[in-house]
């Protein structure tokens, strides 16, 4: 059949901030011959596209939607986008939204791995006692098969993560919006209401869940004073879920053990953040999936299937619930 695609990535003319997206149109054409790809990458050029476009993939702000009268599906290009991005106007349409979650899972759980890992045999005090030249024979801080993770968002990395953890005889509780059965290497799974109540029964908190109006600064204070003072807090998700001045604090304050977060509510972090020097503390600049050798063909794979589902009428892959941005 064909249809108009309008594929937008701002960026520099003749370049694609999707790695591997310069090759999309050939490959769609080969798919989808009397499809139709326009390919920009300045907003202006967009505004003038948008209006004849059936489906699009970029971020489609609320000034290129407004002018979008075809339009029935839009292809995010993340698994969980910033704040914004869901706008009311698309939220209240009939046009569908697709993303790419699941293409991440094995990358960003092995980061979350290298996280627990690291606190359980206490890795970031040794390289403290290495740098000081100070040979520190002290206890391991976490027996890991006497121990519990709190995941909370257990779709697929996490549930990836859950899985991994069971592994090693970690005992894993699954908080979780959306799935009703445990998945694999989960004891228990409970609704987000019961966070607070699982927090204390923790000895790694393991936050994976995007950012939605719900998961906005889920952990602050209150959650803070709720964890025992031996966990560790890891978060891979969104920056905005947790509250980085009421972290900086309970650190400081040795309310939890330490922290290691890949992603902030302000990327990148300001270099006179607190939480640089707090203690137990572990930063990476969100680069979890960063290192992954086949996100550009997972990504490219997806959006090819579901353009030719599109095309044939059948149902998308990765529909988002709009209302809740995932």
């Amino acid at each position: 059949m064909g249809f108009n695609l309008l594929i937008y990535t701002p960026g520099e003319p003749g370049q694609s901030n999707i790695h591997g997206g310069e090759d999309w149109p050939r490959q769609l054409q080969n798919l989808i011959p009397d499809i139709q790809v326009n390919v920009t990458h300045s907003a202006g050029e967009a505004m003038e596209l948008i209006g004849e476009a059936d489906a699009a993939f970029g971020n489609i702000v609320p000034e290129l939607f407004e002018r979008a009268g075809n339009l029935k599906w839009i292809s995010c290009p993340q698994a969980g986008p910033s704040a914004g991005y869901y706008h009311q106007a698309l939220i209240d349409s009939d046009v569908v939204v697709t993303n790419v979650r699941g293409i991440y899972n094995d990358y960003i759980s092995a980061h979350i791995m290298a996280f627990l890992l690291s606190f359980a045999r206490d890795l970031p005090g040794y390289f403290r006692s290495q740098q000081a030249g100070e040979w520190d024979p002290r206890p391991i801080p976490v027996y890991l098969p006497d121990s519990t993770a709190l995941i909370v968002g257990v779709g697929g990395i996490g549930g990836e993560t859950a899985r991994l953890c069971a592994e090693f005889g970690i005992t894993v509780l699954g908080v979780d919006s959306r799935i009703t059965d445990p998945p694999p290497g989960v004891s228990e799974l409970h609704p987000p209401e019961a966070l607070d109540a699982l927090l204390p029964r923790a000895n790694f908190v393991v936050m994976t869940v995007p950012e939605t109006p719900s998961t906005q600064g889920m952990m602050g204070d209150n959650q803070f004073r709720a964890m025992n003072s031996n966990a560790y807090l890891i978060n891979i998700g969104r920056g905005a879920t947790i509250k980085l001045d009421d972290l900086d604090a309970a650190l400081r304050g040795s309310e939890i053990a330490g922290a290691a977060l890949d992603v902030f509510e302000t990327e990148p972090l300001p270099p006179a953040h607190p939480l640089w020097t707090a203690p137990g503390m572990i930063i990476t600049p969100h680069v979890a999936a960063a290192s992954g050798p086949n996100l550009d063909e997972r990504r490219t794979e997806l959006f090819m299937d579901n353009c030719v589902r599109f095309d044939e009428g059948r149902p998308l892959r990765n529909v988002v619930d709009k209302t809740n941005w995932f």
